[in-house]
């Protein structure tokens, strides 16, 4: 996969290429990411980006020529262009997973009172919103989609059931984990994940995940075509919750 940032901010990116996981999948060959400085396609000799908004109001806009010539100079036949934006698609898993069968993502990333709206209009595949909420610029929204994103990719993770059991890959939460001592202050690790039956287990950690999402998220239950299985768990869960008020 390929990667290109159009930012005014290119260097806030620096840390964030060598972090973790993004770090690792870059040094494996799985991924490339290129920043472009918008400020550089300025034909302004103050190398200005911005200017007032037409009509009048607060703030200075993004001007469309620089961004156009951004844009151009890394598009290819494969590319996906995304603006991250507080109007955009609100992000979320089922998205990630699709972005990351791409080939070639361009993220750009918006800034003052945001970008001509002639280039949202015209030059972008997709807007995206990481939340309800605004925030300076896109850098941090497009660090959150590159890192949700890399991740799925096959090889940047130790396994496949490293991310497949993670909170909303399949539109559950995750199951409760644990690691050692198995009594920490008198509190006690559950029996089942120290038995050694991995159909148990398998059947427990199920369980615990449909509570989990039934008690903090159960707006994905309604999202999510649930199995027979699910079914008869989560009416056991229902009656579990109810039997404890």
């Amino acid at each position: 996969m390929r990667i290109d940032i159009l930012t005014l901010f290119p260097e806030i990116f620096d840390t964030f290429e060598k972090w973790s996981i993004v770090g690792k999948t870059i040094e494996k060959g799985l991924v490339s990411i290129n920043k472009v400085n918008i400020r550089d396609f300025s034909q302004d000799k103050h190398k200005r980006v911005d200017d007032y908004p037409f009509g009048g109001g607060p703030g200075m806009i993004m001007k469309p020529e620089p961004i156009y010539e951004a844009l151009k100079s890394v598009n290819t036949e494969n590319s996906l262009t995304i603006y991250l934006s507080p109007q955009g698609k609100v992000y979320n898993q089922q998205l990630a997973n699709q972005l990351s069968k791409e080939k070639h993502l361009i993220l750009l990333c918006g800034h003052y009172e945001g970008v001509d709206n002639r280039i949202v209009e015209n030059f972008i595949d997709l807007e995206i919103s990481i939340g309800d909420y605004v925030l300076t610029g896109g850098e941090i929204p497009a660090m959150v989609l590159i890192e949700s994103i890399i991740r799925l990719l096959p090889g940047a993770l130790g396994s496949k059931e490293s991310y497949t059991d993670e909170s909303h890959y399949d539109g559950l939460l995750e199951y409760p984990q644990y690691t050692r001592p198995r009594v920490f202050k008198g509190l006690k690790v559950p029996d089942i994940l120290l038995s050694g039956n991995h159909k148990k287990i398998d059947e427990w950690r199920k369980y615990q995940s449909l509570k989990n999402t039934y008690i903090k998220r159960p707006d994905l239950l309604k999202k999510k075509e649930l199995t027979d299985e699910e079914i008869i768990m989560l009416e056991e869960i229902k009656r579990e919750i109810s039997n404890k008020l």
